[in-house]
């Protein structure tokens, strides 16, 4: 086998605070895999700037013309760091043997890569980067973040623990992601869904090197919420279970309830209807949310929108 041609993607959302130092680590570790003779010298870097607001697209166009082991692409607007992800494995597919996806903010560890170009070489065609601890967390963000994925397989959604989206992923898992035409995307719950041999990699994440964090607490519920819907349709199964059961007991519970309206005084029979209403009422609202939720998706899904529109490509297999 030759030395395969990997492209590292790395989506960026007004990150020129950090930029030059992710781009000088990875410039290093890229030229030490070259010279280690594991990936060939055409291998490249590929920003993908999300309609960023900052600097971010005229620093990466200066590291492409500085140094042709840098390529970038520019999306016509921001269409948020599951789409500029898409995009960027989208177009390093047709000019890479893998790729490896990763984050700007340097909290993934970056000499995770050779374990994964290993893997690669022997045989893998997507390999999982994933956490080993979360000793850096808060109490809150690791238990907010471990019950994120547990919470998604009891919903049904077929994830990798401790994984989000540092991952390696081969020419031929790509094409097969590129089959996947969802408008909704949840990339970490997609290329599961894939198969081929797998391998994974454990690392320790690290602190964001500058900047702030693309995904605060709201983001992150509103994504774990999409990912749920986007993968799974046991939320309406519940939905339907919760209907079952709680007509069932109505129904077991209405002769009592009658002998004992006939018996009593009735001086609680409005705090308790009260107290009934509200709940099935609370009930019917929390599944009604559900349900639309799901609908809008199929409301996306059905006008076929593209996911994304690419402004400008920097990369010279096509300068």
């Amino acid at each position: 086998m030759n030395n395969p041609v990997l492209y590292i993607v790395v989506p960026c959302y007004n990150e020129e605070e950090v930029l030059p130092e992710t781009s000088k680590r990875l410039k290093v570790k890229l030229s030490d895999l070259i010279a280690a003779g594991k990936v060939s010298p055409d291998s490249r870097v590929m920003f993908v700037d999300d309609g960023s607001k900052d600097r971010t697209w005229e620093m990466i166009r200066s590291y492409h013309e500085a140094d042709e082991h840098f390529s970038g692409v520019r999306l016509s607007r921001n269409r948020g760091h599951q789409n500029a992800l898409l995009a960027g494995l989208m177009t390093a597919k047709d000019l890479s043997d893998c790729t490896i996806s990763m984050d700007a903010d340097l909290q993934d560890d970056i000499n995770a890569i050779d374990g994964m170009v290993d893997q690669y070489l022997e045989g893998c065609d997507i390999v999982y980067g994933v956490r080993s601890a979360r000793d850096t967390d808060t109490f809150f963000k690791r238990f907010t973040a471990e019950g994120f994925y547990k919470f998604m397989e009891l919903m049904g959604a077929e994830v990798v623990f401790n994984h989000a989206d540092y991952r390696l992923m081969s020419k031929r898992a790509l094409e097969a992601l590129s089959e996947y035409k969802e408008v909704n995307l949840f990339l970490r719950g997609m290329v599961p869904m894939i198969g081929y041999k797998t391998g994974t990699v454990e690392y320790e994440r690290g602190e964001r090197f500058a900047g702030v964090s693309k995904y605060p607490l709201k983001k992150m519920l509103a994504f774990a919420l999409d990912g749920i819907t986007s993968l799974s349709d046991r939320p309406i199964q519940f939905i339907l279970t919760s209907g079952l059961v709680l007509t069932a007991g109505g129904a077991a519970f209405l002769p009592r309830a009658l002998y004992k309206y006939a018996k009593s005084d009735h001086e609680n029979d409005t705090a308790l209807l009260q107290s009934s209403l509200w709940t099935v009422g609370g009930l019917v609202l929390i599944s009604l949310g559900i349900v639309g939720d799901y609908v809008g998706k199929i409301y996306l899904e059905t006008k076929q929108r593209p996911r994304y529109f690419i402004a400008e490509t920097l990369d010279n297999h096509k300068d």
